[in-house]
């Protein structure tokens, strides 16, 4: 089997629009959470809370042509992809990119939402009035992986991952299985999501968004005893994974090795989760890195807010690890839930705070609760320590469960 490296990363999140930006606003152990006054126009929805990004704007190298079959989720896609080709030195390599060894592994949640309005006023109205040619191209479940793949020319593999909130970390893990097992030398894997009231509603309606109005810098607040729910944000997130001797051969820059993966489901029920497969995937993820449990020096965890996640997730981890839990925290504590992005972006995280030393607090963990206890939370204050290996958790609706393995590299 093949080695698999990661070359290059790139980001726009809550936290700021690239790596370097989101990382230092990530130093100020401050949230994103703010109030959306949007929402006010809409009757039943509790909370009213979100995290955006902040000035976004349509870069202007991108054409009519591409922008008029690109929604917002796509667009931020394709800014986060550049970023990461150009911190791998492939941004210009057209014979690796448009080589047919060079696929694209990618989703979200949704597409694009608006366009979503405009197809469903056909069977609303009975008219075409509202719907174009590209109609489809933004809210169809490839939209961010087709759009990746067409605007930088690639010729391999696409995998589309639409698993909601395991669509970055799934892509990642395909990526990084196709590359192992010699189906691809390179693969630009990640997640993204834009920010919609209907995301919101949609929590809201199964009791799991926080409805801390008043307070948005006091939530969410993962494992807390006081925890109320998720606040919905937005962004993407993209790696570019490589074959090891290829990226050597090239002289690019290795920022971190996969070295673990595992994916279940828990064949139980659509929303609850299951601690007990939770735990089957990270003890599988780690078997297949060929390490030992205790050389797992950090967890980045899903750590949404909501009160049975949080308890099921803390059970595993429990179950996995016993006594002497790894250090954890939770980046949706400064982001919100970026959904189908929170995956990519949080492995983007994981490697950096692996080659800096630095790891983040979860914010608004004061108390943790009863099921939450036991484990090694990072509070208050980052912690600073070396760590040859971190794990990236992420659980989605339908119970699908994903786990990475990231090893420090030199």
């Amino acid at each position: 089997m093949r080695r698999v490296v990661v070359t290059g990363m790139g980001c726009i999140s809550p936290l700021g629009i690239g790596v370097d930006p989101s990382w230092d606003r990530l130093h100020k152990l401050e949230n994103t959470v703010e109030v959306c006054d949007e929402i006010n126009n809409y009757e039943g929805v509790h909370s009213h809370l979100v995290s955006r990004i902040k000035n976004f704007e349509v870069p202007s190298y991108y054409s009519r042509k591409v922008t008029r079959s690109t929604g917002p989720v796509s667009i931020m896609a394709l800014m986060a992809t550049r970023e990461a080709l150009e911190d791998s030195l492939l941004l210009e390599r057209e014979d690796i990119l448009g080589s047919g060894r060079t696929g694209v592994a990618y989703g979200s949640s949704f597409g694009s939402i608006q366009p979503v309005a405009d197809f469903i006023s056909v069977l609303n109205k009975h008219k075409l009035d509202r719907l174009d040619s590209s109609t489809y191209i933004k809210i169809m479940p490839h939209t961010t992986a087709v759009n990746i793949s067409l605007y930088f020319k690639t010729k391999g593999r696409l995998i589309p991952t639409g698993t909601a909130c395991t669509s970055g970390s799934l892509a990642v893990g395909y990526a990084y299985e196709a590359i192992k097992n010699g189906m691809q030398d390179v693969m630009i894997a990640g997640g993204g999501e834009e920010f919609s009231v209907v995301q919101v509603a949609i929590f809201d309606t199964l009791y799991a968004t926080s409805i801390k109005n008043d307070t948005p810098s006091l939530t969410p607040s993962p494992y807390d005893k006081d925890r109320d729910g998720l606040v919905i944000g937005e962004g993407a997130a993209s790696l570019i994974l490589e074959e090891y001797e290829h990226a050597k051969l090239r002289g690019a820059p290795i920022l971190a090795e996969v070295v673990g993966f595992y994916t279940n489901t828990d064949g139980t029920h659509v929303t609850q989760p299951n601690s007990t497969t939770m735990a089957m995937c990270m003890r599988e993820a780690i078997r297949s890195s060929g390490i030992n449990f205790s050389d797992v020096g950090y967890i980045n965890s899903h750590g949404t807010g909501t009160t049975h996640g949080d308890s099921c997730e803390c059970l595993a981890v429990k179950s996995v690890f016993g006594d002497h839990t790894p250090p954890m925290s939770s980046l949706k504590s400064y982001t919100g839930h970026t959904l189908g992005a929170c995956g990519a972006l949080e492995s983007i995280f994981c490697i950096r705070m692996m080659n800096e030393n630095w790891y983040h607090p979860t914010l608004n963990l004061n108390t943790p609760d009863e099921d939450c206890k036991g484990i090694d939370h990072i509070q208050f204050k980052p912690r600073e320590f070396e760590s040859s290996y971190v794990m990236n958790n992420n659980f989605a609706f339908g119970g699908i469960n994903t786990s990475l393995i990231f090893k420090r590299i030199g």
